[in-house]
């Protein structure tokens, strides 16, 4: 009796010792140089209404940011820090990745396509907004669909997967555009509505944030047609699971509250800073399906 007592006690302890909970670990990876730095680094774009833009003050601000944010919350309880400092960097579609990679930022707090290609490199959070490839073009203009653009200039952001969509589509349709690449989508709209563009080639939220920011709204209009339907997430740096799970707990944590749904009402269905916009977006079935069902799939 005294060998069988002593075996099964062994045997609980080394079951004990395996069931030490995530929490217990040794911090890696992200979690551990926030814990050592006592900062965050959260990268921002300038222009992505609502997701991430200046206000007039200017400060970064949008739906990304108050997710990012919401993060950072939660790795200052976890790492129980008395103060956590928040650093917000600029950031563009280009670069993002790249100062994910090099440390440089911990999160990119803005819109984000999650794709197969980008998972190679680096990690999403779940699902934050499912949006669709579509264009914006002159509304008394010839273009009304996506074949009408064959031999046209068409305004494409460098580094977004709209180009990669585009080139699909016209080689599944035989046509050719002409391409007029810029560096962030501020430029690409401007390209538009300077003439030098037929059309502007992005998701459509962010379109109609541009639109409906411009000074004549009612010049421009959406193509019912789609390239691709895309979930958006925040970026993270690959092979990091500590974060990750802390970054996917804090979303779903939100969904679950109620909190998220809140939060994209008030930047997506209400007035916004700094002219009192109201992008009038409100939930598509696609991301509420997203909620009803989270998860870091990408296209």
């Amino acid at each position: 009796m005294n060998r069988l007592l002593a075996a099964l006690l062994a045997s609980g302890a080394a079951l004990a010792f395996s069931a030490v909970p995530a929490q217990g670990q040794a911090l890696d990876g992200t979690l551990a140089k926030i814990k050592q730095s006592g900062e965050i680094s959260l990268g921002y774009r300038d222009v992505s209404v609502p997701f991430s833009y200046l206000d007039d003050r200017p400060k970064p601000v949008g739906f990304a940011m108050d997710l990012c944010k919401k993060v950072a919350d939660a790795a200052k309880a976890k790492l129980k820090l008395q103060d956590l400092r928040i650093k917000l960097v600029p950031i563009q579609l280009s670069n993002q990745i790249p100062l994910i990679q090099n440390g440089t930022i911990d999160l990119v707090c803005g819109p984000a396509t999650n794709t197969l290609e980008r998972q190679k490199v680096v990690a999403f959070s779940d699902t934050i907004f499912v949006s669709s490839i579509r264009a914006v073009v002159r509304k008394d203009g010839p273009v009304k669909t996506f074949k009408d653009l064959a031999g046209r200039n068409v305004a494409l952001t460098a580094a977004s997967t709209s180009i990669a969509l585009l080139n699909a589509y016209e080689q599944k349709h035989d046509f050719k555009t002409v391409r007029v690449l810029s560096s962030d989508h501020a430029g690409s709209f401007l390209a538009l509505t300077t003439g030098r563009a037929d059309a502007f080639v992005m998701d459509d939220i962010l379109l109609a944030s541009m639109v409906a920011n411009s000074q004549d709204p009612g010049k421009w209009r959406l193509l019912d047609e789609a390239l691709r339907v895309e979930p958006y997430g925040l970026i993270l740096r690959k092979d990091d699971p500590q974060f990750k799970t802390l970054v996917d707990q804090t979303i779903v944590g939100l969904m679950r509250s109620g909190e998220f749904q809140s939060l994209y009402g008030k930047w997506f269905t209400q007035p916004i800073p700094p002219k009192g916009l109201n992008l009038n977006f409100p939930m598509t079935q696609p991301l509420k399906d997203a909620i009803a069902h989270p998860n870091d799939k990408g296209v």
